[in-house]
């Protein structure tokens, strides 16, 4: 069936004999609610009573009408306007240049109001006059002698003029909507402010009398016949905010039943939307007149029949609509006509949401897959609609589910695609991935949450696209298990089936996965680290009893990287600490780095630790030496390092495991932490054969202490080196380059008889240097020392002789209290204060 905005129902028919069928031609009409009155050629006033329904419906079939009183003006001209006043049962007649009230049910005239003579047109304006709703309505009126127009105040029992406005021309039309009136004059059109009287020209025109289009869109707007045929629509200010419309030729009249605006020909009436400004329907009426507003439409005449063009309901309109797919025409006159008159209730509600979700479907079949989704999202579509189109995805739907017949049709065309256009099909796949993604988290998505998920890992694990399916399954997700673990099996994604495991708080079926990864019972070429993986997962997980169940199989792995299981854990999730020595026994690297982070990272004082940590330094060194010698290196600054600086450790227990080794520079430590520092010189320099580690292992054991340990300790290593013959060039050596820590008179009590002045001639000059310079230095302190004192003392005479003068009511500077003592204190700055708030002054 064709669509159409308005049903068409013969009103009435006039009856009359064929000869005076000219002179009873109806000429106007008037309607309020089932009663309709006629003017006619012959100045008469027929009242016809509407008997279709108790509310007025005007529909196809059902309207009859019956004839009421009519009422004989005159003998002679017609009827011009009728206008009902109802708030006074008043009908208000323009005939022979004259306004006439009568009875609305009677047609009695009312005797009360005179005739207004000499008027041209006239309206009834909405708006009521005075402090009271109901105390009279406005009329407005143009006089037929003078170019002017008057408003009158209409009452049950009078009227009068209570404003005039004067014109430069004639008035041909006119239309009011509240205190508004659009007037045509001979040629141009204008706006009227009834309160205050002001004009404002609005556009030319070229119509005559017959073709002049002025009436009331209302809220303030106007319709008028513009230039070239066009419906242009004015507000009160003056101002356009639609755009117009483009009339056929010999438009009559024009009528606005929102949101149509109705044209009238003389053999054809046209529909145009003030949505879209396009023509909607056409309606044939031969003969046609004129037309008449009314709410639910427009009442047209001509010499004798009436008929009524009543508006289909909107939502069989939209309905209609929609079931032509003309979507786009539908889902615009749905929000024209919620934003001019908003309807809240749940049945519009939903309407809008399946008009606008079958807009998105008309999109989504074109291809169109950005209009669809924002269509989709803004209907509030339900995900599974979508998802149950796709054959591959209905795996991922509840049994429950029952998709909507019309969609169900559609999707049988997307199963064809995906069988013999693969290469379209993809693009279908991603509006889908696009689509649940914008969805998912949202009111919208939160419905079927399962569904969304389940058919995300699916799609991506189709599309072969790793880093949104990991990014799926490893934040908290509401995936199937029982339709996604199929899918990533059969897709080889076994490590994204291990963090889905996960996400569903299935620690243990995780790491299990990930473990058949890692030892090459299943192959996932999507992760490269998987080891690394299981690593930091048992880092994090909080259930220990997982945690303890696989650190075996991570040290085992290696050493190095499972030891992390357990130094890499939050404070608050740490395990007993003997407990993870006790299982380190057996992995000797990861119990070495297991105690270097106890020692160091948790700073902890235990002899026991210290103790086992330096023991595995030794055990590590001396596997290290036979093997690598640049890892033994790093590994034996460590020991040294924690010999020298921890002082929690045994010695005794140590010095027994080194002293049996080649590790002489660490015997000498041990040596010197029990004092010994003479036997551990003895092994650098005997044993070890170093002495560069000789000396700089008296500059070691001395730091912190004062000069004087640094002095025996040089002093002692100089007497091994001159007990040997081999060493004199290391005493001279050692003379030189630590000239002066040592003492003059020291060292030449130990220097052998045989040695010359010369040999020794360089250490004895800087020795003389070193000490005349800090006799020199001493010397100069005590002259600055006694400058500075001279310094004061010549402050304190000047200070001592200058004469002070104390009022009475002069303050301390620092307790702000009298000055009533004679004794006072003066700073440099001459401000007074008691001699017991000195020590709270910045003197």
């Amino acid at each position: 069936m064709a669509f159409r905005a308005f049903r068409q129902a013969h009103v009435y028919e006039k009856q009359a004999v064929s000869k005076d069928k000219a002179k009873s031609s109806i000429q106007c009409l008037e309607c309020y609610d089932r009663n309709v009155y006629i003017g006619t050629k012959d100045a008469t006033v027929q009242h016809l009573i509407l008997t279709s329904s108790s509310n007025g419906d005007l529909s196809p079939g059902q309207s009859k009408t019956r004839e009421g009183r009519a009422r004989k003006l005159g003998s002679s001209n017609s009827v011009i306007q009728l206008r009902a006043v109802p708030l006074f049962n008043h009908l208000l007649v323009l005939w022979d240049r004259s306004v006439t009230a009568l009875n609305m049910f009677s047609l009695e005239p009312v005797p009360t109001l005179r005739k207004i003579q000499d008027v041209s047109l006239f309206e009834v304006c909405d708006s009521s006059l005075g402090t009271e709703p109901a105390a009279c309505v406005e009329m407005v009126t143009t006089s037929s002698r003078r170019k002017v127009i008057r408003i009158h105040a209409v009452g049950v029992d009078r009227w009068e003029v209570v404003k005039e406005v004067s014109l430069l021309q004639d008035p041909m039309a006119l239309a009011v909507d509240g205190e508004s009136l659009c007037v045509a004059s001979s040629d141009k059109y204008l706006l009227c402010d009834i309160q205050t009287g002001s004009k404002e020209e609005l556009f030319p025109h070229n119509h005559s009398r017959q073709h002049v289009v002025v009436t009331s869109v209302g809220r303030g707007e106007f319709l008028l016949k513009g230039p070239e045929n066009l419906g242009m629509f004015v507000m009160k200010t003056g101002i356009c905010r639609r755009p117009p419309l483009q009339w056929p030729q010999e438009v009559l009249a024009a009528g606005v039943c929102f949101p149509y605006v109705l044209t009238l020909q003389p053999q054809m009436l046209s529909v145009y939307s003030m949505l879209d400004q396009q023509c909607k329907q056409t309606v044939s009426i031969i003969g046609a007149k004129g037309l008449l507003s009314t709410p639910d439409g427009v009442l047209v005449f001509t010499e004798g029949d009436i008929f009524s063009l009543s508006l289909v309901p909107l939502e069989e309109q939209i309905q209609t609509l929609a079931g032509h797919e003309r979507v786009e025409e539908a889902l615009s006159l749905l929000e024209g006509v919620q934003s001019h008159r908003p309807v809240d209730s749940h049945k519009w509600q939903e309407l809008h949401k399946a008009i606008t979700c079958l807009a998105g479907f008309v999109h989504f079949y074109q291809e169109g897959f950005s209009q669809a989704r924002d269509l989709f999202i803004k209907g509030d579509l339900d995900p599974r609609e979508i998802i149950c189109l796709y054959p591959s995805m209905q795996s991922c739907l509840s049994e429950d589910f029952q998709s909507r017949p019309h969609q169900a049709n559609k999707g049988r065309d997307l199963q064809v695609l995906w069988q013999e256009d693969r290469n379209t099909f993809l693009h279908y796949l991603a509006f889908l991935g696009d689509f649940l993604r914008a969805v998912r988290g949202t009111e919208q998505g939160l419905k079927s949450s399962k569904e969304v998920d389940s058919a995300l890992l699916r799609l991506y694990a189709e599309l072969e696209d790793t880093e949104n399916l990991q990014q799926l399954v490893t934040l908290p997700n509401e995936c199937s298990l029982d339709w996604c673990v199929p899918v990533l099996e059969q897709h080889d994604r076994f490590f994204a089936l291990g963090s889905l495991y996960e996400s569903q708080g299935m620690e243990i079926d995780a790491i299990k996965t990930w473990v058949k990864i890692a030892d090459g019972f299943q192959n996932d070429p999507s992760c490269s680290d998987v080891y690394g993986h299981i690593v930091r997962t048992l880092t994090q997980l909080e259930d220990k009893e997982t945690v303890w169940t696989f650190a075996d199989w991570a040290l085992q792995r290696n050493q190095e990287a499972g030891v992390q299981v357990f130094v890499k854990r939050p404070p608050d999730g740490r395990f007993e600490t003997q407990d993870v020595l006790a299982l380190l026994e057996k992995y000797p690297l990861a119990l070495l780095l297991y105690l270097e982070f106890l020692i160091r990272d948790l700073n902890s004082e235990e002899e026991s630790h210290h103790s086992r940590l330096a023991l595995a330094y030794v055990t590590q060194t001396l596997q290290e030496e036979e093997e690598t010698e640049s890892n033994a290196r790093v590994t034996r600054r460590k020991l040294q390092q924690l010999l020298w600086e921890s002082k929690f450790y045994d010695n005794s227990t140590v010095y027994e495991r080194v002293k049996s080794t080649a590790l002489h520079p660490e015997k000498a430590i041990l040596l010197g932490r029990t004092g010994e520092h003479s036997k551990a010189l003895q092994v650098l320099v005997h044993q070890e054969g170093d002495l560069q580690a000789a000396e700089a292992y008296c500059c070691r054991a001395a730091q912190g202490q004062d000069s004087q340990a640094r002095q025996v300790l040089l002093l002692t290593l100089l007497q091994i080196y001159l007990a040997s013959r081999d060493l004199a060039g290391a005493a001279v050596d050692l003379l030189n380059s630590h000239g002066r820590d040592f003492e003059v008179e020291e060292v030449i009590q130990l220097l052998p008889e045989s040695w010359s002045v010369q040999l020794v001639s360089r250490f004895l000059v800087g020795s003389l240097r070193a000490s005349f310079h800090q006799k020199q230095m001493a010397r100069l302190q005590r002259a600055l020392a006694q400058a500075e004192l001279s310094t004061h003392k010549v402050i304190w005479m000047q200070a001592s002789k200058t004469q002070i003068r104390v009022d009475k009511g002069l303050k301390c500077r620092v307790c702000q209290r009298d000055l009533a003592q004679p004794q006072f204190a003066y700073n440099l700055r001459g401000e007074l204060m008691h001699t017991s708030c000195i020590s709270y002054s910045a003197l």
